[in-house]
């Protein structure tokens, strides 16, 4: 039937309704259920590691869990430097308190911070160096920062992540005469304010009158540009001094046990402080932390050595350190004036306890303060304070017949003396306290926080000393009596 109908009109006519329209050759119907084939969808990649900057400065602290995502020159900066972005897997808080507890323990001049803990920006300072580091708030992901700023803001697109910047410019100064800007920091004058209503200043009868719109407001006040500060007023602002109240350390007993008495001590005393330098530590969960274990650096140790003699020595003005003056001239070109360590490093520069210009050596003109503290260091900075006299003169072969050390010749000639001395402190000596029987100094190895609190616990010669136990007793002198027990130390 079919092929009869074939070439014929009838058989057009069916070929015609059951073929496709051909309106639809030229007006293909829209796909709304899934992506047109014209357009290619996009698959999400993952972004490869930045290199760090050749320029980028090693006194900026990193975080150890971020990674550099994208590096941008700065535009219009007062001097070389640019704005590096990073990502990090762990929160807000985290990453907030690793640098604010950094800053401020490595001596940076803190101009501005977040006054939460939801993020914000630091503005630090450090010799020549300008740093300013943006930790946006979760909750301003979804807005927009583009009038307040000339670069992307840096906002993480997955709430797992955490992305911040870090700006620096080195501008060749060493002033706080000129406060550096938060470069990408969301103003809150975007939020209508009083100066942006309707006042009588707008209106026709009255244009002449100043009015609310030239009172600054309150997201106008931490910008102060143009009234910037002598660098006399620098040098006359009293540097930061710690309190110095008592820790309660919730992981003592991390702390090796024949050392752990000696921390206890210190730690009731006031003169141990948290550690500042781990970002996993001294989080709210666990509380205040020591960190037993870390290495402690050349400012920390400072600090404790004058705290405990100081403390240790309370009822006798005439055996304590002096705090610097802040308008000492600086000994060390890497501790300025505004150092917060200032008074503590200055302080035992200029009582000769420690190697400096002032005490004739001329090739110590760094201090270093965030280098770790090594064993020979420890010993030439606190032993002095045992024999509260002139050390005596050494040798390799003085060293070798005393202690018995296979590496006596790695020590350094002038930690010799000190070493030395301490022989002849008998069982009270600081290396005996500290790292018990050895016939290896190893000179050059760090020292842990542990170990220098250990030091710290005794000073004195020969059994004319005092401890920290025994300073306990001695504190509230109104109400103890005179003859307070003699503490023994602990093997």
């Amino acid at each position: 039937m079919l092929s009869a109908c074939a070439n014929t009109n009838l058989g057009n006519a069916l070929q015609r309704s059951l073929g496709a329209d051909p309106k639809l050759k030229d007006n293909p119907p829209k796909n709304l259920s899934g992506p047109s084939p014209n357009k290619p969808q996009s698959t999400p990649q993952k972004q490869k590691s930045v290199p760090l900057p050749e320029d980028f400065p090693t006194e900026i602290p990193r975080y150890q869990e971020a990674t550099l995502e994208q590096v941008e020159p700065l535009k219009d900066a007062a001097g070389p430097g640019k704005l590096t972005i990073w990502s990090s897997p762990d929160p807000i808080n985290l990453i907030q308190n690793f640098y604010q507890k950094t800053f401020e323990s490595q001596g940076w001049e803190v101009l501005d911070q977040p006054e939460d803990q939801d993020g914000g920006t630091f503005i630090v300072r450090r010799n020549d160096l300008d740093v300013t580091l943006s930790i946006p708030a979760r909750a301003t992901t979804g807005k927009s920062t583009a009038a307040s700023s000339s670069k992307p803001p840096a906002v993480a697109t997955n709430s797992s992540v955490t992305t911040f910047d870090i700006q620096y410019v080195r501008d060749g100064k060493d002033t706080k005469a000129e406060k550096p800007q938060p470069s990408q920091k969301p103003q809150p004058s975007q939020k209508p304010t009083q100066a942006q209503k309707p006042t009588q200043a707008q209106k026709p009868t009255q244009p002449e009158k100043p009015t609310q719109p030239q009172k600054p407001t309150q997201a106008q006040k931490p910008t102060q540009p143009e009234k910037p500060q002598p660098p006399s007023e620098v040098a006359s602002k009293p540097a930061k001094v710690r309190s110095g109240q008592p820790e309660k350390f919730t992981d003592l007993d991390k702390v090796p046990r024949d050392l752990r008495k000696y921390v206890a001590d210190l730690a009731k005393l006031g003169v141990l402080t948290p550690d500042t330098t781990n970002p996993k530590t001294n989080t709210d969960s666990q509380g205040i932390q020591f960190a037993p274990n870390q290495t402690i650096n050349r400012r920390q140790y400072a600090r404790w050595l004058m705290d405990a003699n100081n403390r240790i020595y309370a009822n006798r003005p005439g055996l304590q350190i002096r705090l610097a003056s802040n308008t000492t001239q600086p000994a060390f070109q890497d501790v300025p004036r505004t150092d917060p360590d200032f008074p503590y490093i200055q302080g035992l520069a200029d009582a000769g306890l420690i190697p400096s210009p002032l005490s004739g050596d001329s090739t110590a003109v760094l201090f270093r303060p965030d280098a770790p503290l090594t064993r020979e260091n420890l010993m030439l900075w606190k032993v002095p304070l045992d024999t509260r006299k002139a050390l005596p003169k050494a040798s390799i072969e003085a060293v070798k017949e005393t202690w018995g050390f296979k590496d006596t010749a790695e020590i350094d000639p002038k930690a010799l003396r000190a070493v030395l001395a301490d022989f002849r402190n008998g069982d009270l000596a600081n290396i005996r306290r500290v790292f018990g029987y050895t016939i290896l100094f190893q000179p050059k190895k760090p020292v842990t926080r542990a170990e220098a609190g250990a030091a710290l616990w005794y000073f004195g010669s020969q059994g004319e000393g005092q401890s920290a136990q025994e300073a306990l007793f001695l504190k509230p002198q109104t109400s103890q009596p005179s003859g307070a027990p003699k503490a023994t130390p602990s093997n």
